[in-house]
């Protein structure tokens, strides 16, 4: 027996964390290596994140997933790789930059677009990489070396290609309709760049007058700014009241316009009288009513927010604020304003600058999207791309099947500019560079389009682009295409379906087989995290406290495929759930040390990572053997369905109990026995199961598993390109997972007779075994030895019949039925003990009872308490009947 040097008394993650990532890195150990085992490519490529962005609590788990997958297929002998990168991310970079620049009291009007953008470069230099280096904090094993940025030059040569390529085959145009337009950005941004908020607001109901003055239609609206630039009144076919109406014409107030009535199916009947006002320039919804109708289009707000001329004098340069008042004043003058109400208008913000976005008719370039998408849509129908869950396909599918054409244009100064060049007199040619243009317009003087491209245009072709396309490089023909992506379900449409897309355009290939659409964390109470709600967690901290093991394992146990995760928050500097992770980790750390504790010199000189012939193996190493070979089946089954959750939880049960609990204690005495061959027997076994959960675990832990495994007896140079244990049907031993279970209920049976009671550990009660037949009376005979130390009783006397003289408590497992004395004791303490714990449980049921009887409290709780308190009364009452039982028994 030895105290091992090799692991020290406490694990320090810190210092193993910066210590192991510098040595794998340097390493090369997340570069592709030549497969193994018979194993092919697997590939993923990172989503990439802003570069502005840094890591939260999302990016923890979404990335730490990556690292889960890559560690796990690295160690079943795939060639791995993967590529990291940022998106140059237009809108979010430009504002990081102008806001500096505002500081100094400068523009990038100022400065001009060239030098604004060397500002911009000036600033990716410095701090654009962030948050890749916080992903290093986490553990994620990327190809460093392969880093793309979606500016960087062979990218940006990509984005040009395809372009050229959609706008040669008439999928570009350029067009006007509507787009979510910031008036302080001064840009269209897509959806996913627009929050929605609820806001307090008013609902107007303004009168129409007809135009023959037979009396009015009262139309409904949260804008009334916008009625300005109305170009009819709808209201549904199937609206009885309206059906005479259609194609009368009325007054729009303020304007000495008139305008129709229309039948329309966007009008529905029970909002507010029935009739709407359709605004084709200012809503999206109106803009498609209009096209159906060939209304006039109005732009009577400008860009920058304010009211256009197309307003009317009295109200061209107000801004829409100061506009909705004057309206509602002149409104209510003439009598028009028929009255208003309390409403919760939901609003769009800019994600960026939370300025209310205006919808509006602009100039911008278009993706045609029906023809691109239709291969899109076949290989998700015909199960090329699998989403997992599965029901995201369906959203997937009906999105896709009801598209609309992709506004792909930018007002901004960064990013990737439109490679659209015009001749003065309007000629248009798409060319990559100047001198292409100048071929194209036979000489002429060309200028290039100002706009820059969404970027979502460009990082849809991210599992490509990263690869080489359009050049035809090794990376591309060897891991194209990849092997899953993981990402979030907001972004399916704007992001996941234009990869997908572009894939099948210019690779005529899936870019991916798996979308894994991974847990949005929230809150304990299933909220968004918010700084503000003091319910967000920054995993950096957590980190610096727990480790990143332990972060990461709180995050992976909790993530159900398909179901959201809900993260505590810290509290007076602690988190439990990242706490407990990190108890496990010192689980797994003092259980190492035990091991290493108790192997000699000699054993350690001729280990060699075999295990001990099987005739050599009692029935706890068949056991133990059997139970990890279990496990090594449910943890690859787990992570092959992306059930995280599974995996690390299959891992630390079988860790914490059956190798720790059980395995471990019930080997001491082979360690203290003088048959020497049976010690090296258990120690064989024991490092050998060490070794094989330390494989299984460390794509979950990377840090604390290797730290470990290089200090036990082991082969090669890292765990990281150990093989990672699978079934084996050969370990498989059903006969001694069946002893040993019984054995085991049969000490938790005496355990639990010794916790009803409130035996004291100290307190060394006789037990007698009756065995239910000659069969399981000879297993007991040969486990006793074994299973009496951890009973905390006196030794089990195994007995044909209970002695007539004493004073029993009773429970029964499938070996017998157990018997334990309480001669000793004074049962009618015991009995006074348990009808008083009674009578209290009993008066704190009829309080529960009580409320949830009140229809008071049962109508205007929460549906959540008021079935919490369900499950509470359901638990107090088995809690009565176990306690009257037992004072039955004792009786």
């Amino acid at each position: 027996m030895c105290d091992s040097p090799n692991i020290p008394k406490v694990y320090d993650p810190s210092a193993s964390e910066a210590k192991w990532y510098k040595y794998w890195n340097e390493s090369g150990c997340f570069k592709p290596r030549p497969a193994r085992n018979g194993k092919g490519n697997y590939c993923i490529t990172i989503p990439p994140p802003n570069v502005t962005g840094s890591l939260h609590i999302g990016h923890a788990l979404c990335y730490t997933i990556h690292d889960v997958l890559l560690r796990w297929k690295r160690m079943q002998g795939y060639e791995v790789l993967c590529v990291p990168g940022t998106d140059h991310a237009g809108i979010a970079t430009q504002n990081v930059v102008e806001k500096q620049l505002r500081a100094k009291g400068i523009s990038r009007h100022d400065l001009g677009r060239e030098a604004f953008q060397e500002e911009i470069w000036k600033w990716v230099d410095e701090s654009g990489g962030t948050i890749l280096n916080q992903f290093r904090r986490m553990g994620c094993s990327y190809e460093w070396d392969r880093t793309r940025f979606t500016m960087d030059e062979g990218y940006v040569k990509a984005i040009q290609q395809c372009f050229i390529d959609w706008w040669e085959k008439g999928h570009i145009y350029r067009g006007k309709r509507i787009t979510n337009w910031c008036p302080r950005c001064l840009t269209a941004i897509s959806d996913i760049e627009v929050e929605h908020v609820d806001a307090k607001g008013k609902l107007y109901h303004l009168r129409y007058p007809y135009a023959d003055g037979s009396g009015n239609v009262v139309v409904a609206t949260t804008r009334p700014e916008t009625m300005l630039g109305d170009t009819a009144v709808a209201a549904n076919p199937e609206d009885a009241r309206y059906q005479s109406l259609f194609g009368t014409m009325v007054n729009l107030p303020l304007t000495g316009r008139q305008i129709p009535i229309i039948a329309d199916e966007h009008a529905r009947a029970e909002f507010g009288t029935g009739a709407v006002k359709i605004t084709p320039a200012h809503d999206p919804n109106d803009f498609e009513v209009g096209l159906r109708h060939h209304l006039q289009q109005i732009v009577v707000i400008d860009q920058h927010g304010n009211m256009s001329p197309e307003a009317g004098e009295a109200y061209a340069g107000l801004s829409r604020e100061e506009a909705r008042k004057k309206i509602l004043v002149d409104l209510e003058e003439l009598g028009l304003l028929d009255h208003e109400e309390d409403y919760t208008v939901p609003q769009g913000t800019c994600a960026r600058c939370h300025t209310v976005i205006e919808p509006s008719i602009t100039e911008q370039w278009y993706v045609r999207m029906k023809e691109l998408a239709q291969p899109a849509i076949d290989v998700v129908k015909e199960g090329k791309v699998r989403f997992i869950p599965d029901r995201f396909n369906r959203l997937y599918l009906e999105w896709m099947e009801n598209i609309r054409d992709w506004c792909v244009s930018r007002q901004l100064w960064w990013g990737h500019r439109i490679p659209v060049w015009y001749t003065e007199d309007g000629e248009a040619f798409a060319a990559i560079t100047e001198e292409e243009a100048l071929v194209k317009s036979g000489g002429r003087a060309v200028t290039q389009d100002n706009d820059v491209l969404d970027t979502w245009f460009s990082s849809g072709l991210w599992p490509q682009a990263v690869l080489g396309w359009p050049e035809p490089t090794e990376d591309l023909r060897k891991f194209y295409p990849t092997s899953v992506l993981i990402t979030a379900r907001d972004i399916i449409y704007l992001w996941v379906a234009r990869m997908i897309m572009s894939g099948m355009h210019f690779m005529n290939e899936v870019p991916f087989n798996d979308v894994y659409i991974y847990a949005t964390v929230l809150d304990e109470k299933g909220r968004r995290m918010s700084k503000s709600l003091g319910t967000g967690v920054d995993p950096l901290e957590l980190v610096d406290t727990y480790g990143a093991d332990a972060l990461r394992y709180a995050l992976l146990s909790r993530t159900a495929t398909g179901q959201d995760l809900k993260f505590a928050a810290v509290q007076k500097g602690r988190h439990s759930q990242t706490e407990e992770a990190r108890n496990f980790c010192n689980k797994i750390w003092n259980a190492s040390r035990f091991v290493m504790m108790n192997l000699d010199d000699e054993f350690l000189a001729v280990y060699n990572g075999q295990l001990p012939a099987v005739e050599q193996r009692d029935v706890l190493d068949r056991w133990i053997l059997s139970r990890l070979n279990q496990t090594a089946k449910t943890v690859n089954e787990a992570l092959e369905g992306y059930n995280m959750d599974d995996a690390a939880r299959a891992i630390y049960s079988f860790f914490w109990d059956d190798y720790c609990d059980w395995y471990i204690e019930m080997s001491k005495p082979r360690f203290n026995g003088d048959d020497l061959a049976q010690k090296r027997t258990v120690q064989t076994v024991l490092v050998y199961v060490l070794d094989q959960v330390l494989r299984l675990l460390h794509p979950f832990m990377p840090f604390v598993t290797e730290e470990i495994w290089q200090a036990i007896p082991h082969v090669g140079e890292t765990i990281m390109y150990s093989d990672y244990p699978e079934f084996d049907a050969d370990m498989d031993s059903a006969d001694a997972e069946a002893k040993v279970g019984q054995a085991i209920e049969f000490v938790r049976t005496i355990r639990s007779l010794r916790s009803e009671i409130g035996l004291d550990i100290s307190s060394k009660a006789p037990v007698y075994a009756v065995a239910n037949g000659p069969e399981h009376a000879a297993m007991l005979a040969e486990m006793l030895p074994v299973l009496n130390p951890l009973q905390r009783v006196q030794p089990v006397s195994l007995v044909p019949e209970l002695p007539s003289d004493i004073k029993p408590i009773m429970d029964s497992c499938r070996l017998a039925d157990i018997y334990m004395d309480l001669g000793q004791f004074d049962v009618s303490k015991e009995i006074a003990r348990l009808q008083k714990e009674q009578a209290n449980i009993e008066n704190e049921l009829t309080k529960l009872l009580a409320r949830l009887n009140n229809p008071s409290f049962v109508e205007r709780a929460p549906a959540e308490v008021v079935q919490k308190e369900r499950e509470n009364a359901t638990e107090l009452q088995a809690r009565i009947a176990k306690l009257a039982g037992r004072v039955t028994q004792l009786a």
